[in-house]
C-alpha cells in the first residue's frame, strides 16, 4: 500500500511538473507562475482529502462524482501537457547529445532551449479535452441520443417481421440532479413507436432509496403492447458499499428488485417467457447479473429451461462480458441479446456510422452498438445514466429501438 502510494505521489510530481514547464515557456510574470502553482497544490490536496474521506457504507455521494470530475477536468489536460513537454525533452536531450559528441558545442549550449510553439500547442491540444469535460459535465449526461437500428433474421417468424424493441439501460437514478432532463428523456422513450420496451439494469448505484424521487418520473412510461421486461445489473445487488449487517443487504436487494414492479417493468430472474402474436410466438429470456469481473448470478441454462431450441429467442442480460463468454456460442441458438453496463466509459469519440473509440475497448470486446457473431447479435446500450464521473464525453446517454426484419441482410 505505501509502494503504490509513493508510485502514485512521483507520478503526480511528474505530471505536475511538465505541465508546470508549458506554462513557464509562455508566461513570465512572476505572481501568475506563482498562482497557477499555489491552485494546483490546492486542488491536489482537495482531491486527495475528498477521496481520503470516502465511507465505504455510503458509497457514491455528490461530494465523491464533484471530486471525481474536478480531477478529470484538471488532470486529463495535463496528461496532455506533460505528454507534449516530456516528448519536447526527449529530442532537446538527442539534440544536446549530437551536439556535443558530433559538433563539439560547448557544454554550456548544448541542450537547445524549449521552443515556444511546442507550448502553445501543448496548451491548445490540451484544452480540447479541458472543454470537452466541461461539457460533458454540464450538458452531455443529459444529452440524450435515439439510436435507431434493424436487425435482419432470415428464421425470423412472419408475425414478428418488423417488430420494434425499446432498450434502456442502466439509469443509476442516484446519480440524477436535473428532474426536467430526465422527464424530457422519459418522453423520448414514450415517443418512440414500439411494441415491448426493455431495461437492462442498474436501476440504481446501490441503495434502494436512490429511486424514490424519480418513481413517479419512470412511472409516466406508457404501458407496450407486449410488455415491459427488465433484469439486474451489477449495481442492483448493492455490493460496492460495507453493510452494518447481511440482513440490511439483503433487505435493500428486496427492495431493488421491487423498484422494477413499482415503474410497471416485470422483473426477469432466470427466467423465461412467450412474447405471442398471432399465431407466432417469440422466447424472451432475462437472467441476472453475469460478468467476467463481476457478480455471476446469471444462471443461462435455468432460465432458458424448457425453451426449444428452434424457438426464436431474445435474451436480456447485463454484462456483455457474458455474451462472449457464455452466449453467443451456446447450443440452444440465442439469436439477439440486449447489454449495457459499459457506458462507453462514458469518455470517447464517436462519428456515428464510421468511427468509435474508447477505453471501453480495451477491457470488453463489445462495448457499444451491434456485433454479429454468425448469425447471433448482441447490442450493447451506452447507458442512460452516469456514474463516478458526472458527465459524458463523445459517448452519449442512449434511448435504443431496434427493429426486427426477416431476411439475410444485415443493415
Amino acid at each position: 500500500m505505501i509502494f503504490r502510494f509513493i508510485i502514485l505521489c512521483a507520478l503526480l510530481l511528474f505530471i505536475e511538473f511538465y505541465s508546470y514547464q508549458a506554462f513557464r515557456t509562455l508566461i513570465k510574470t512572476r505572481w501568475v507562475l506563482i498562482s497557477y502553482q499555489a491552485i494546483s497544490l490546492l486542488i491536489l490536496i482537495f482531491i486527495i482529502y475528498s477521496f481520503s474521506q470516502v465511507d465505504r457504507s455510503v458509497g457514491q455521494t455528490r461530494q465523491f462524482m464533484f471530486t471525481t470530475g474536478l480531477m478529470l477536468t484538471v488532470y486529463v489536460p495535463k496528461i496532455v501537457l506533460t505528454l507534449i513537454m516530456f516528448g519536447e525533452d526527449i529530442f532537446r536531450i538527442g539534440a544536446s547529445i549530437l551536439n556535443y559528441f558530433v559538433y563539439n558545442t560547448p557544454r554550456k549550449e548544448m541542450m537547445p532551449d524549449r521552443r515556444k510553439f511546442v507550448s502553445q500547442i501543448a496548451l491548445g491540444l490540451a484544452a480540447i479535452p479541458f472543454l470537452s469535460i466541461i461539457y460533458g459535465i454540464f450538458e452531455g449526461k443529459y444529452n440524450f441520443k435515439v439510436i435507431k437500428q434493424t436487425v435482419f433474421f432470415p428464421d425470423l417468424l412472419d408475425a414478428f417481421d418488423g417488430f420494434k424493441i425499446t432498450q434502456i439501460s442502466d439509469v443509476h437514478s442516484g446519480s440524477f440532479d436535473n428532474p426536467e432532463k430526465i422527464n424530457y428523456a422519459i418522453d423520448l422513450i414514450n415517443a418512440q413507436e414500439a411494441d415491448l420496451i426493455l431495461f437492462t439494469g442498474d436501476i440504481v448505484n446501490t441503495h434502494a432509496k436512490e429511486m424514490h424521487p424519480w418513481l413517479e418520473t419512470f412511472n409516466r412510461i406508457k404501458d407496450y403492447k407486449y410488455g415491459k421486461f427488465a433484469v439486474l445489473g451489477n449495481h442492483d445487488y448493492g455490493e460496492y458499499v460495507t453493510w452494518p449487517s447481511e440482513k440490511e443487504k439483503d433487505e435493500n436487494f428486496h427492495q431493488i428488485k421491487n423498484l422494477y414492479g413499482q415503474i410497471g417493468f416485470n422483473l426477469m430472474l432466470n427466467e423465461h417467457t412467450y412474447i405471442q402474436k398471432g399465431d407466432d410466438k417469440i422466447a424472451l429470456i432475462g437472467v441476472e447479473n453475469w460478468g467476467v469481473n463481476f457478480k455471476k448470478a446469471g444462471d443461462l441454462n435455468k432460465a432458458s429451461e424448457n425453451v426449444h431450441q428452434d424457438d426464436f429467442k431474445i435474451l436480456m442480460s447485463h454484462d456483455p462480458s457474458h455474451w462472449e463468454a457464455e452466449i453467443k456460442d451456446h447450443p440452444k441458438n440465442f439469436h439477439l441479446t440486449f447489454a449495457g453496463h459499459t457506458h462507453g466509459m462514458q469518455f470517447g469519440i464517436e462519428i456515428p456510422g464510421y468511427f468509435k473509440w474508447s477505453l471501453a475497448q480495451y477491457i470488453y470486446k463489445q462495448w457499444a452498438g451491434l456485433y454479429e457473431n454468425v448469425g447471433r447479435y448482441v447490442y450493447v446500450n451506452r447507458g442512460f445514466g452516469f456514474h463516478a464521473y458526472p458527465g459524458r464525453v463523445g459517448i452519449m446517454p442512449e434511448i435504443t429501438v431496434i427493429e426486427l426484419k426477416k431476411g439475410r441482410n444485415v443493415a
